[in-house]
């Protein structure tokens, strides 16, 4: 914006109009924005003239507007009887209307639609304050999937309560209409009378470095050693009140998931264990199902396309976010690197919070 910029005022009040208000006034926001306004009729710029008594070009150019508008009345609204809200409750209820329609929206985006359909300019630390208590929420949009199913959290609930409330090991759990009756039998050395555990398994594919961080250089930004990576998965078991495992199998074929479920059972070696994990062939499929019995697993499957239902994906991304900037010399480092951060954030219960609050909470008693 233009130093020098100009702004055509209207002179609803003459200049010996403005002073004898400016010296009638006491308060404090009427005597700014006629100083404002004088300062304007004596030629300054919109930005000089908002400066002179501390406010940004923006709001003077919306002083000036009003203004021009609707003279002393529209600029100076009556401050007597406190703070009033700069939107009454209809401009209120008209504004959550448009942002519904118009939803997600960025603060600037609000910003801008606030000062050009009704004229006013909060403070970026106020607006995001106006914005929650009108009851929007701040948050990374995800992308509805069509195969989701309206009810998934009911039905992520139902599938909770049955798994906990089928204590019986020697019942298979996931067994399904077709499945062959041989093999679904618990191992003789699997012993789950110690309690319950419940936790959370996925795979993802982390990687070491991305090259799309910024980092600080003396001399040329380059790097003097060839970037490692990773082709195999890392499969994770995210335990509440258990032992959490990771593991890097070469694939994600249901054998090399069941070795991963066996791994999860030598870790938690006494207790039944109950395990949320999405609908990937090779977890769904009656070979891994039946693998899972014998290990005395029981499988709580998430319904389509509802990964913001498993709390393992927060520990993934939060354990993408610390490596990613590390440069490694080998794909063993990297690994152990992973190991070494899946372990700390385990520890934390803090990433499942709200999936205990949903599902959990009043079935703690289940779990050892």
């Amino acid at each position: 914006m233009s130093s020098d910029r100009r702004k055509g005022i209207v002179r609803h009040l003459t200049e010996e109009d403005l002073d004898r208000l400016l010296a009638e006034t006491d308060e404090e926001k009427v005597s700014q924005r006629l100083t404002f306004i004088k300062r304007l009729y004596k030629g300054a710029t919109l930005e000089d003239a908002a400066d002179d008594v501390g406010k940004s070009a923006s709001t003077g150019s919306r002083w000036a507007r009003r203004w021009n508008k609707g003279g002393l009345g529209l600029l100076t609204p009556n401050f007597g009887a406190g703070r009033p809200p700069k939107l009454g409750e209809t401009e209120q209820a008209q504004l959550l209307e448009q942002l519904r329609d118009g939803q997600p929206w960025t603060s600037q985006e609000i910003q801008r639609l606030l000062n050009e359909e009704f004229d006013v300019e909060y403070h970026p630390v106020y607006l995001g304050k106006f914005l929650r208590k009108l009851g929007l929420s701040r948050a990374i949009p995800r992308t509805e999937r069509p195969s989701r199913p309206d009810d998934a959290e009911e039905i992520v609930d139902e599938r909770v309560g049955d798994a906990l409330d089928n204590d019986d090991t020697d019942e298979p759990h996931n067994k399904r209409d077709g499945d062959a009756e041989e093999g679904w039998v618990v191992d003789d050395d699997v012993c789950t009378d110690g309690g319950t555990v419940l936790g959370f398994f996925d795979a993802t594919h982390p990687q070491p470095f991305d090259n799309s961080q910024r980092l600080w250089y003396v001399d040329d930004p380059h790097l003097e050693r060839p970037l490692v990576k990773i082709f195999e998965p890392a499969v994770g078991f995210y335990a509440l009140n258990g032992e959490s495992v990771v593991s890097f199998p070469e694939d994600q074929t249901k054998e090399r998931i069941c070795e991963c479920l066996e791994r999860i059972r030598e870790q938690n070696p006494t207790q039944r264990i109950l395990l949320v994990l999405d609908n990937h062939f090779s977890h769904t499929c009656e070979y891994t199902r039946r693998r899972a019995h014998q290990l005395g697993i029981d499988l709580i499957f998430l319904p389509t396309a509802s990964p913001d239902l498993n709390p393992i994906e927060q520990v993934w991304k939060s354990l993408k976010w610390a490596a990613s900037p590390m440069i490694v010399e080998s794909a063993e480092e990297f690994r152990a690197l992973v190991t070494d951060l899946f372990d700390q954030l385990t520890n934390r219960v803090s990433f499942a919070r709200s999936w205990i609050d949903a599902f959990l909470d009043s079935r703690l008693q289940y779990l050892s």
